[in-house]
């Protein structure tokens, strides 16, 4: 099991950025992945695709903040069909590291890394990215042009519907009340 920790180690180091030597200002950095970087994720659902991201470092005595434009395309399955298809996927997402004494995740945005950190890395925040920018419903673009069927849309309401009507309607009793209704009215 050891050489697949080091293959997924070796896959995801690709994304790292070293944040000891950077200037106070602006960097750019482009990264790309494929099916590998997909697959190197243990619960990974997004299994094939590709992405090409540019991320903006902004660095200051207190704090780093990268900008990501992530451009994809992933496979995904329809839901209705069971076909494969291929996703396009635009993602634009900011992502702040806080110098502190410690390593912690204060918000969904926000991690604390210690002053001496070295190196972040950012795979994981480019795979949750594309994650979360995918639809709930994953439908085959050959279902999305589709007119709703007016017929077989269901509404639901809390109110009750009342049906006009010209004569009176007499209630539906179940068999098992009117027979206990019987026994309480020879009482």
């Amino acid at each position: 099991m050891q050489p697949f920790c080091e293959n997924v180690s070796k896959i995801l180091s690709k994304y790292d950025i070293n944040i000891q030597g950077l200037e106070e200002k602006v960097h750019t950095f482009e990264f790309e992945g494929d099916d590998t970087f997909f697959g190197a994720f243990e619960q990974s659902f997004i299994t094939k695709g590709n992405f090409k991201a540019i991320v903006r470092l902004n660095k200051n005595s207190a704090l780093i903040q990268l900008d990501f434009d992530i451009r994809a395309n992933v496979e995904l399955t329809c839901d209705r069909s069971l076909e494969l298809f291929d996703e396009e996927v635009q993602v634009e997402e900011r992502y702040i590291y806080k110098f502190g004494d410690r390593y912690e995740e204060i918000t969904d945005e926000i991690e604390m890394i210690p002053y001496g950190a070295d190196t972040i890395n950012i795979a994981q925040h480019i795979y949750d990215f594309i994650g979360i920018s995918l639809p709930m419903k994953k439908l085959h673009p050959r279902f999305r042009d589709e007119d709703i069927d007016e017929d077989g849309l269901l509404v639901y309401t809390s109110e009750k519907e009342e049906q006009p009507t010209d004569e009176p309607k007499e209630q539906e009793i179940d068999p098992r009340w009117a027979a206990l209704s019987k026994l309480r009215m020879n009482n």
